[in-house]
C-alpha cells in the first residue's frame, strides 16, 4: 500500500512537500506522481527510476517540481515550488509494474496506487 501525504492550502507562490509512504519494500521500480482535477483526466506529473534515480518531469512543472526516493525507508518526495492555482488537484503516487524506466507517462504502467492528497493553490 501506498499513503500520501502533506498536501494543503497555499497562496500562488507558495510551496509544499508531499510524501509517499510504501508498507512494503519500493526496490528497483520506478515510482511517479500523477494528479486529477476536477472534471479532468489524471495527468502525469513525475517519476522517479528506481535503477538510477534519474527523474522525468510534465512540462508544465519542470523547474518548479522536484521528484526524489529514499528507498531505505520506502519513500518517494515530491516538493513542489512556485505554485500556481492551475497546480490544484489531488495528487497521488504510484509503483510501476516493472522497473523499466519507459512509458512513465502512463498511468496504465502502474499498479499500485496511494488514496490521493489534496493540494489547493489560491490566487
Amino acid at each position: 500500500q501506498l499513503q500520501a501525504s502533506g498536501g494543503g492550502l497555499v497562496q500562488a507562490g507558495g510551496s509544499l512537500g508531499l510524501s509517499c509512504a510504501a508498507s512494503g519494500r519500493i526496490g528497483n521500480f520506478a515510482m511517479a506522481w500523477f494528479r486529477q482535477a476536477p472534471g479532468k483526466e489524471r495527468e502525469f506529473v513525475a517519476a522517479i527510476s528506481g535503477t538510477d534515480g534519474r527523474p522525468a518531469y510534465a512540462d508544465s512543472v519542470t523547474g518548479r517540481f522536484t521528484i526524489s526516493r529514499d528507498s531505505a525507508k520506502n519513500t518517494v518526495y515530491l516538493q513542489l515550488n512556485k505554485l500556481k492555482p492551475e497546480d490544484t488537484a489531488v495528487y497521488y503516487c504510484a509503483r510501476k509494474r516493472s522497473p523499466l524506466f519507459i512509458a512513465t507517462t502512463q498511468p496504465g504502467e502502474y499498479d499500485y496506487w496511494g488514496q490521493g492528497t489534496q493540494v489547493t493553490v489560491s490566487s
